[in-house]
């Protein structure tokens, strides 16, 4: 059979399944499916999504409300884009909606679902889940290796006095920042240079792949929605995806041969942890494997670096762009660490403008804009609606954020929402309150939010303390572009780039002797 007449045959078992699956739909239920656009034949609504699908998505939840349903390919997907109805999904159906969806992402990069983030709900999540929250996410172990981040961000700040005023893109330095503290937890050293002096080739390089990564994991890759059109790669995503899962190989095998080739069998990191746990059966008999362990550094250096550096990122250009706002967290940190010392993390528990500052940073720029999917293991009923078995939740965390029912002047970076006697005084970002879920929420919540918002506190603070910016060229702060660009996570269309001025005394920015 030539290609050609394989594609036809391939086409028309497609236009075949999408009408079976179409039947099916309709009469599996007494209740309606959740309304939403008219699907296309065989594609569906995937060019409803266009090149940004938060935005999309939530222009399509002020026509059909709420809850929707979509069609992507042969794929029911429903969307949660307000806080009740992802309180519904999250909390109250939360175990049906435990495990992921299949997905290309998972498959080329992720080791084939080995890892924690995309792992099915079952063994092998829990043992890897126990293991990340006991090792490396528990309250001790945060305390533990409190000491690393504070030096780690002091290391920041000297490098960005290094570049003497010059010109710096504060996301590169941040993310050389956030990987070394990382690395020293697990791996027990750094993994870069401290990023000054003209940067790190291999830091730049680890960036750019981990910006790959987060761009290519937030394409609606059309053969998840039409199996049948897998094999063909129409937008050449799979391709990409396991070119760049090879460099993160070598990255991530390079990193696990020397430590064992360097240990001295003391386990003061988390790696060496994780190798000795190789050979000790956890719960329900799993075992840990060198792919796992791979898998699981893939998610701490990737989604644990990047989160937290692109959150502080956003941070500070809110605050350049509102002088007022960062006069006042410096007022507070003046006031309340003065101007001889850096911020540790103990300072941060009385700072309570820098505190409603992250979370207004977090409800603005929600790291993750669209959560990460979630699966339906049954059908199920949700505010009247059929949710058919196998159907794939999204939750636009981006707009319920913003949504004007839940929000006084959404669109407006304003701390003050959060503090004390303000309307929002109450709302955490920890998966309690649903009207801000940045970290997601129920049994998928992220494993790495206690250690994500303590960064994103520390570096936050820190900056705004130790620094004042200035943008190139005379730039008005009003004038600095605030555009998004779309992925997995969110990062800015342009970098941040500042010229610093230092404003605490003189020796903060030696090195120690």
């Amino acid at each position: 059979m030539s290609l050609f007449s394989l594609i036809l045959v391939t086409i028309a078992i497609a236009i075949f399944v999408y009408y079976l699956l179409n039947l099916r739909s309709r009469s599996s239920s007494g209740l309606p499916l959740p309304p939403g656009p008219k699907p296309w034949p065989i594609i569906g609504n995937l060019p409803h999504l266009g090149t940004v699908p938060h935005h999309s998505l939530a222009d399509m939840a002020r026509t059909y409300g709420p809850l929707m349903h979509l069609r992507l390919g042969f794929v029911d997907v429903v969307v949660a884009a307000s806080a009740s109805v992802a309180a519904q999904f999250l909390k109250a159906h939360d175990a049906n909606f435990s495990s992921r969806p299949p997905n290309s992402g998972a498959k080329h990069i992720a080791y084939n679902y080995q890892d924690l983030v995309f792992a099915p709900y079952g063994p092998r999540w829990r043992m890897l889940r126990k293991i990340s929250s006991v090792h490396l996410f528990s309250g001790k172990a945060l305390d533990d290796f409190r000491h690393v981040r504070q030096e780690e961000v002091a290391v920041l700040i000297r490098a960005i006095a290094n570049e003497n005023s010059k010109l710096v893109n504060l996301g590169q330095l941040l993310n050389v920042c956030t990987v070394n503290a990382l690395g020293r937890v697990l791996l027990g050293r750094r993994v870069f240079g401290d990023g000054s002096g003209g940067g790190d080739a291999k830091a730049d390089e680890f960036k750019s792949m981990v910006v790959e990564m987060m761009v290519l994991a937030g394409v609606f890759n059309i053969g998840d929605f039409i199996p049948a059109l897998e094999w063909l790669d129409l937008q050449g995503v799979a391709a990409k995806m396991k070119k760049l899962h090879k460099r993160f190989d070598a990255f991530l095998t390079t990193i696990v041969e020397e430590h064992k080739a360097n240990t001295l069998g003391q386990h003061k990191d988390l790696l060496s942890t994780l190798l000795s746990l190789k050979e000790v059966a956890h719960d329900e008999g799993e075992k840990l494997t060198d792919t796992e362990i791979k898998a699981l550094l893939l998610n701490m250096f990737t989604a644990g670096t990047d989160t937290s550096s692109s959150t502080v990122e956003w941070a500070l250009a809110e605050l350049i762009r509102h002088p007022k706002i960062l006069a006042q967290v410096q007022q507070e940190l003046d006031s309340v660490v003065g101007r001889d010392r850096l911020v540790g993390e103990l300072d941060l528990a009385q700072l309570t403008y820098l505190q409603a500052v992250v979370k207004e940073t977090f409800r603005l720029h929600p790291s993750t804009p669209l959560s990460l999917p979630r699966m339906a293991a049954e059908s199920c009923e949700i505010d009247g609606y059929h949710i058919p078995k196998g159907s794939t939740l999204l939750v636009n965390v981006w707009a319920i954020s913003r949504d004007p029912k839940q929000w006084t002047n959404p669109l407006e970076f304003r701390p003050e929402r959060f503090l004390p006697g303000s309307e929002k005084a109450h709302v955490d970002i920890k998966g309690n309150d649903f009207e801000a879920i940045p970290f997601g929420a129920g049994r998928r919540i992220c494993a790495g939010m206690s250690l994500g918002l303590r960064m994103v506190q520390l570096l936050t603070a820190t900056l705004v303390h130790a620094y004042d910016w200035d943008l190139p060229d005379g730039l008005m702060p009003e004038k600095l572009n605030m555009d998004e660009a779309y992925g997995l996570t969110l990062q800015r269309a342009a970098p941040l780039m500042v010229h610093p001025r230092p404003r605490l005394s003189s020796h903060i920015y030696r090195a120690s002797s």
